[in-house]
């Protein structure tokens, strides 16, 4: 049985998405981005009646916002001049 073309370009897009979402630097943006992946791998999941990466996604967002929430801004940022303390 053959996947119709938009569920498979949506788990592409999920794909590219998580693998950009490590350009960010910014945890937050880091974790925002890839809780748009895990919604996508959802609908994904969805569409191809495959539950365990629907549960397995849904907990992947869940964490990434949560975690967002607890992450604090880069407050080293505005001592040194955008430099990281690892750099």
């Amino acid at each position: 049985m053959q996947e119709p073309a938009l569920t498979g370009w949506v788990g592409w897009l999920a794909t590219a998405v998580f693998v950009v979402s490590y350009r960010f630097r910014d945890q937050r943006t880091l974790r925002w981005v890839q809780a748009l992946a895990a919604v996508l791998w959802v609908v994904y999941g969805l569409a191809r009646h495959a539950m365990p990466v629907v549960i397995a996604n849904l907990l992947v967002a869940g964490m990434a916002v949560y975690s967002s929430r607890q992450t604090r801004p880069d407050l080293s940022r505005a001592s040194d001049g955008g430099r990281s303390r690892t750099s």
